[in-house]
């Protein structure tokens, strides 16, 4: 698969700082792309490791070279030099998945005002064997409140702007010594519409030098970068409270990262006495932050070896809400369903069908959306266009459908197989079913309750898919860990909790479990 420079051209700048020893890996994994850029460029930031000689072994690489000036610096070089209408930018110690332009390119082709769109990613380590996958983050419908409150892409290279847009804003701050990216996200975002996919775009290699590790310095830049936005978060509510809530995560989160790494120093007697240098420097930096993670620190080591469990609260037989949280706030559940959807907005177009109402229809697929339907049981809801039965499928068309939204209802049906029969059946050729099931929940004590049947993994949900969408046609994701299928359990809603830990996702105790299937 290629693109037609004619249609769209496409730029990647590689940056590198003494990383020549994984400089051909990105290299190659640029030119390997099943949609070719139009032109690869490398910049060299002033190394001392002699990239040049990589680059050499590459007619179709273009290479410069500039003194010491930092990230920032070096991409804004790449850019300027650039010619394409979308620009990538890749680091030399990473690598892009071979499906990463094209993409990202069709969520432009989808999306064709927007400033920028991104995936997700996965970890490597040194030697390029992956380490686990990174779940996507989605920006959601105001993408700078979601930005103030975290960077929600976590990986640049995962990233393809319109050039032009970048350029207009001015490219990447050189004062930042690091969270440059972080810096453009925002006042992109503040201005413009972002689009994302779930697709994994790119490997993140994880090594010893990575900048990433200097927890005071990447502290004080994510602060730098949050403390220019701070007038213009005062100007609206939410993000007002949006930035009060990423000030207050990033001190936790580098708190955090400092205290493992102590700890980890403290188990292999190495490199102690920079670790707590380090430690020191981003207590002042975040005092309360710090003391609040020790204590957290002190009382897992408590329990540990003195074999109990810190329960507080949550020493009770009864929750604290017995309406899933919805009495308290946005239940915790809500919270991964509306992340999935958000992943999944461009694929609510056309004629949708949801079921219940139409609510996630509007606010997920918005323009995009030709004709919204809602399936019910019982006939009275406003907005019902079809009543019945999915298992059944009385009355709803063959081939009608290019999506179908399908949150949280297919565990209560009894014959789950029959009614996704149904369903492949009313979508259209080339239409999509968006579909999320419960695996730890309370079971519904008023309406549902009686055919609440099944709690269903990702496994069986994968299974159940695949028998009749075909297993390549099938992508399964999960949502959730203990901790949030705990507070779930006892009712209590998502601002209850911590929301770092809440998007922590474990494949073995997830919450909900999530699918999008094709009929191809």
């Amino acid at each position: 698969m290629t693109t037609s420079p004619a249609a769209v051209s496409v730029s990647v700048v590689i940056t590198t700082y003494n990383h020549a020893r994984f400089l051909a890996e990105a290299i190659d994994s640029v030119r390997n792309q099943t949609v070719k850029p139009d032109e690869i460029i490398v910049v060299d930031d002033g190394s001392s490791d002699n990239p040049e000689s990589v680059v050499r072994q590459y007619e179709d690489v273009r290479y410069i070279r500039q003194k010491n000036q930092g990230l920032a610096a070096a991409r804004n070089t790449g850019m300027t030099a650039a010619c394409g209408e979308f620009i990538a930018f890749l680091d030399a110690d990473d690598r892009l998945r071979p499906m990463a332009l094209a993409t990202n390119l069709a969520l432009f082709r989808d999306n064709p005002n927007y400033a920028f769109v991104y995936g997700a990613f996965r970890d490597i380590d040194e030697t390029g064997a992956i380490r686990n996958n990174v779940p996507l983050r989605p920006a959601g419908q105001d993408p700078y409140a979601g930005f103030l409150t975290d960077n929600l892409i976590g990986m640049h290279a995962t990233v393809l702007y319109r050039r032009r847009t970048l350029e207009a804003a001015g490219g990447f701050d050189r004062s930042l010594r690091a969270c440059e990216d972080y810096d453009v996200y925002l006042r992109l975002s503040r201005a413009n519409k972002v689009a994302c996919t779930p697709e994994c775009l790119a490997d993140y290699r994880r090594h010893a030098t990575n900048m990433s590790n200097n927890n005071p310095m990447m502290l004080r830049a994510a602060l730098k970068v949050l403390r220019r936005q701070r007038d213009i978060a005062q100007t609206n509510p939410d993000w007002a409270a949006a930035h009060r809530q990423g000030v207050e995560k990033w001190k936790c989160y580098y708190t955090d990262m400092q205290l493992r790494q102590v700890a980890t120093a403290l188990r292999l007697r190495s490199s102690l006495a920079d670790q707590l240098g380090n430690t020191i420097a981003v207590s002042l930096v975040a005092p309360l932050q710090t003391a609040m993670m020790l204590r957290r620190r002190f009382r897992r080591w408590s329990s540990r070896h003195r074999s109990i469990v810190w329960f507080g609260d949550l020493q009770r037989t009864a929750p604290f809400s017995a309406e899933f949280g919805f009495d308290r706030g946005r239940p915790v559940d809500r919270r991964y369903i509306e992340t999935f959807l958000a992943s999944c907005s461009s694929n609510i177009s056309g004629r949708v069908l949801e079921i219940g109402d139409n609510a996630y229809t509007i606010r997920f697929g918005g323009s995009r959306v030709t004709t919204s339907d809602v399936l019910n049981r019982y006939d009275g809801h406003p907005s019902t266009t079809f009543v019945g039965d999915l298992a059944k499928g009385d009355g709803l068309p063959s081939e009608a459908f290019d999506c179908i939204v399908l949150t949280q209802t297919l565990h209560l049906l009894f014959d789950m197989p029959a009614a996704v029969a149904t369903l492949w059946r009313i979508l259209k050729p080339g239409g999509v079913l968006l579909v999320t099931v419960p695996w730890v929940s309370p079971i519904d004590r008023g309406e549902w309750g009686d055919s609440w049947f099944w709690s269903i993994t990702p496994a069986a949900l994968r299974r159940l898919l695949s028998d009749r969408f075909g297993a390549k046609n099938v992508e399964v994701s999960h949502y959730g860990n203990p901790y949030s299928a705990t507070g779930f359990l006892y009712g209590l809603a998502e601002h209850e909790l911590d929301s770092a830990m809440l998007d922590v996702h474990d494949p073995n105790c997830p919450v909900i479990a999530a699918a999008r299937a094709f009929r191809r």
